[in-house]
């Protein structure tokens, strides 16, 4: 039929208009939620922490390709195939973690500690295809890349022996000078290797303290004693500073101190043959440190001659040394932890210089209230910023 002039070709409405975008709509929205699913049954990512599940089955592997972040991931297998089954991720022809034998209808649960990069997954049967691993760089992967490698601690823990074995032999020495005085009836001279003897031990306290009996035997103080000074534990360094500065007399002294010689020449012997972790130099630096923060400072140890200040340079100097000695290698992973370390050294170094007057060090029981405060407070800095360092380069 032949449309007369002005009349109008038949059109949807425009609710019939609607109705087909809304309908439209939705078949996008399920189309993209059907291709979102076939997409994850083929990939998968993992956050951190969270497990994630390989069901094998008889020709392949689902999820067949995952993502996880670098570091350490769990996988839990599920074996849904009817042949006992191992799950391997290799990187090239190495195998770097499997498990085994997992028998049809079986789970088993896996940690993998992985670096970045690419890896193969088995899936099953031999001649099954294999599937992908992806692992991304992490934050802790690149912390790791930055810490060194143990082979680098080889030369700064070669320095330190020789350093505790340099120190070690200064102390026999100077003790056996101690005890040739006291022998020889030479207050004075007495006194003066007593101060030569203390220096040395007071650099390798750090490492001397962990042979308790030695420790117990070389520099006990008769706070910790029941009976104080009249016990019979009161014996080395303590026991001879009594005698020479609280009795002004060597009375009694000579066999305090030849066996306070056998004591630091065993001390010596066990030192030569100390294999020392590379953790423990800063571990035994921290704790020193925490301790003359905590309760050295507050009381002091050196009861009658009064001269804590030179033992806690001494120590300083010990500490300042062992830093030193890591800080080529620790400064590459941690160069902000060393940084804060070496500034409170100078700091805790600087303060204990201020205290010094013109002839030397005042005796402790001169030092006030607030100076020893401030004291305090350096080497507890000091302390928590070596506390830091052993995580930082990761040898915890």
């Amino acid at each position: 039929m032949t449309q007369t002039a002005g009349s109008s070709s038949p059109r949807p409405s425009s609710q019939k208009l609607m109705k087909l975008a809304v309908a439209g709509a939705a078949l996008l929205v399920v189309a993209g939620g059907v291709a979102f699913y076939y997409a994850s049954k083929g990939l998968k990512s993992a956050g951190s922490g969270e497990a994630i599940t390989v069901t094998i089955n008889d020709s392949a592997c689902d999820p067949n390709e995952i993502t996880v972040p670098a570091g350490r991931s769990t996988f839990t297998i599920v074996n849904k195939s009817n042949r006992a089954l191992e799950w391997e991720i290799l990187d090239g022809v190495m195998v770097l973690e499997e498990r085994e034998n997992i028998v049809p209808g079986f789970t088993q649960t896996m940690q993998a500690k992985l670096k970045a990069g690419t890896y193969e997954i088995t899936c099953g049967l031999l001649n099954n295809p294999r599937g992908t691993l992806h692992v991304t760089p992490s934050a802790e992967s690149e912390a790791e890349a930055a810490r060194p490698a143990l082979v680098s601690f080889i030369g700064p823990l070669a320095e330190f022996q020789v350093f505790m074995a340099m120190q070690a032999n200064s102390l026999v020495k100077a003790t056996q000078a101690l005890d040739d005085a006291i022998k020889a009836g030479d207050l004075e001279k007495a006194r003066e290797f007593y101060q030569k003897a203390r220096a040395p031990y007071k650099q390798i306290e750090p490492m001397a303290d962990l042979f308790a009996d030695l420790h117990n035997a070389i520099d006990p103080v008769a706070d910790y004693l029941e009976k104080r000074e009249e016990d019979a534990g009161f014996t080395g360094f303590h026991r001879i500073e009594y005698g020479l500065y609280a009795k002004n007399s060597l009375d009694g002294l000579a066999p305090v101190s030849g066996k306070l010689l056998a004591d630091v020449t065993a001390l010596k012997d066990r030192i030569r043959g100390l294999r020392i972790p590379p953790e423990q130099i800063a571990k035994g630096a921290g704790r020193l440190v925490g301790q003359i923060a905590d309760t050295k400072i507050a009381a002091g140890d050196d009861h009658y001659a009064q001269t804590d200040l030179a033992d806690f340079e001494a120590n300083i100097a010990g500490v300042s040394r062992m830093m030193a000695l890591l800080k080529p290698v620790a400064v590459q992973a941690a160069p902000q932890v060393v940084a804060d370390i070496d500034s409170r050294l100078t700091d805790t170094g600087s303060a204990l210089t201020a205290l010094k007057g013109p002839g030397g060090y005042p005796a402790y029981d001169k030092v006030d209230a607030d100076s020893r405060k401030a004291l305090a407070q350096k080497m507890q800095g000091l302390a928590e910023a070596i506390g830091k360092l052993n995580a930082a380069v990761g040898l915890e």
